[in-house]
């Protein structure tokens, strides 16, 4: 559940529910005919990682875990996001010894760790033809399943599978941006993340996406094991501004760490500096360590001193199935080989 979801949106449909669903319809349907249009293309094979629903999922990982698949096949993968939260004008590539995550958002820095960066804003076109101009020889999208501005060969959605889609209604009735079954059926894979919750969600969302020609993958997200042998032995003082941050809390608890401090915050939340010398100063004061995901301490980047005091955990996806992603690849290159041809 995000930080700032109605509680409702994870529970089965009730009362709020059925007064939303009207305006529910409505978005829904909106979504689906925006995303019935046609967008531009690019010479290169374009992936794209979204969601169905609003929050996060575990979007990053799986974009970061393609753009390492393609350089191990010899390709010099771009990152293509929109740059949530960003102010820097757009397109622009990333430069983390520049760019804060005030500047570009929290995902591009991450990704840019690993390749290059583009933050596109709204205009994912421009930015996959920057990216091109600059090299590109694949475009993993982090987000924009649901805008058409630029032609997708590939797109894999991504579920946590802790939540599912929670009650199965379109925003604001609950959290699907759209139709879920619509959204499948112009999907190519539904990737679920997560160990498996009670009652468990894997069943029905790998049946429907099978009935709508979308191929259900499971995945884990492994902790840095290095990350997590430091922390063993110390009392915790957890925090997250992620899409789901009891899913950090959970994880750190799996791998048997104490965890004595949980303390969830919005979605991409910019930290102020009193902020966080606050939660230092309350960690010190209790004898906890301060322990955050990668994506959080992309935003704490500029408090050098504080963030110093900071444990961060790295994951890194894995798929049950060794070839899933690579089949992926493999698909969004022939069916851009396949349009270029065309053309």
């Amino acid at each position: 559940m995000i930080a700032t979801a109605p509680a409702f949106w994870w529970r089965p449909p009730g009362l709020a529910a059925a007064v939303l669903a009207p305006i529910g319809a409505l978005v829904g349907a909106e979504t689906l005919r925006r995303m019935g249009k046609s967008g531009g293309r690019v010479p290169v094979p374009v992936i794209c990682v979204g969601n169905p629903t609003v929050g996060g999922a575990g979007k990053t990982p799986a974009a970061l875990a393609l753009l390492d698949l393609i350089a191990r096949r010899g390709g010099h993968p771009f990152a293509l996001s929109r740059g949530h939260g960003g102010t820097a004008p757009v397109p622009v590539r990333v430069d983390p010894a520049r760019h804060t995550a005030a500047d570009v958002g929290d995902e591009p820095l991450l990704l840019a760790r690993r390749a290059p960066t583009i933050v596109a804003g709204g205009d994912r076109l421009a930015g996959a033809r920057l990216a091109v101009a600059e090299g590109a020889t694949h475009i993993v999208m982090d987000d924009g399943f649901q805008n058409p501005s630029l032609a997708k060969d590939v797109s894999l959605l991504v579920v946590d599978r802790g939540v599912g889609v929670g009650n199965g209604r379109v925003l604001p009735a609950g959290p699907l941006r759209a139709p879920l079954g619509a959204q499948l059926a112009r999907a190519d894979a539904l990737l679920i993340v997560g160990p498996a919750p009670e009652p468990d969600t894997l069943p029905a969302l790998a049946a429907l996406a099978r009935a709508n020609g979308c191929a259900p993958i499971e995945a884990v997200l492994e902790p840095d094991p290095a990350a997590v042998a430091r922390l063993r032995g110390r009392k915790l003082f957890a925090f997250a501004g992620i899409g789901r941050p009891a899913k950090f809390f959970e994880m750190l608890a799996a791998q048997g760490l104490d965890v004595v401090e949980r303390r969830p915050f919005p979605d991409h939340h910019l930290f102020g500096e009193g902020e966080m010398a606050a939660l230092v100063a309350q960690a010190k004061a209790r004898g906890l360590s301060l322990v955050t995901t990668t994506k959080d301490a992309a935003r704490l980047a500029a408090f050098t001193g504080l963030r110093a005091l900071i444990e961060v955990v790295p994951v890194t996806l894995h798929p049950a199935d060794g070839g899933a992603l690579g089949h992926l690849v493999a698909q969004a290159e022939a069916r851009a080989a396949a349009r270029m041809a065309g053309s």
